[in-house]
């Protein structure tokens, strides 16, 4: 996913000092389309099917169309690289809800809080803009790395999902996690006003 830039005209939607988040553009597919084979990545997504670029293109052009839907990559201010994914999904209006997900690409980019750094972007956009009560999320067990992101920015802990995905030749439990909008607030906003 690191080969892309964005074209002067694509807006910056979303920004900390290390990342930005912006909106695909079908240019993006050729940067994209060998992220969704690296192994590691499918693994801890549990991405059990494979995609043909045209199949990836039709995608990135209906979540496009898509109004329950907000996805952008995560790309560096240093120099535009594209390193992952952030989703709002499922926003459903009258529950104020919707599901995140985040995927960062390759090792290398792994492990420096770029993720954490996505997540409260989406997580802020998503009660404060979008005006969503409760964002959720799922995350598979053997998934430690990631569980410990979610509970550090505030996400509890809901249920497991007991042997929901097959993968490897074994079943995996799936975590249950959400974060309210107040929760967020006392946990977030309160860093913001301390930093201003």
């Amino acid at each position: 996913m690191s080969q892309s830039k964005p074209s002067p005209r694509t807006p910056r939607l979303l920004e900390t000092s290390r990342i930005y988040l912006r909106p695909f553009e079908i240019t993006d597919v050729d940067a994209y389309f060998p992220g969704l084979f690296d192994a590691e990545m499918r693994r801890l997504t549990g991405t059990q099917n494979s995609f043909t670029r045209t199949q990836v293109e039709r995608y990135i052009e209906n979540a496009a169309q898509d109004d329950s839907r907000l996805m952008l990559l995560i790309a560096l201010q240093e120099n535009d690289q594209i390193i992952g994914d952030v989703v709002l999904m499922d926003m459903h209006a009258k529950n104020r809800s919707a599901h995140i997900r985040v995927a960062i690409d390759r090792a290398e980019h792994q492990g420096k809080g770029y993720g954490s750094e996505a997540l409260r972007l989406m997580l802020d956009y998503g009660f404060g803009i979008c005006n969503l009560h409760r964002i959720e999320l799922e995350v598979y067990a053997f998934n430690k790395r990631a569980i410990r992101t979610y509970e550090k920015l505030g996400f509890q802990r809901e249920g497991v999902k007991r042997d929901a995905l097959f993968y490897n030749h074994q079943y995996h439990d799936a975590i249950q996690m959400s974060m309210l909008e107040n929760e967020f607030r006392q946990r977030h906003m309160k860093d913001q006003t301390e930093n201003d």
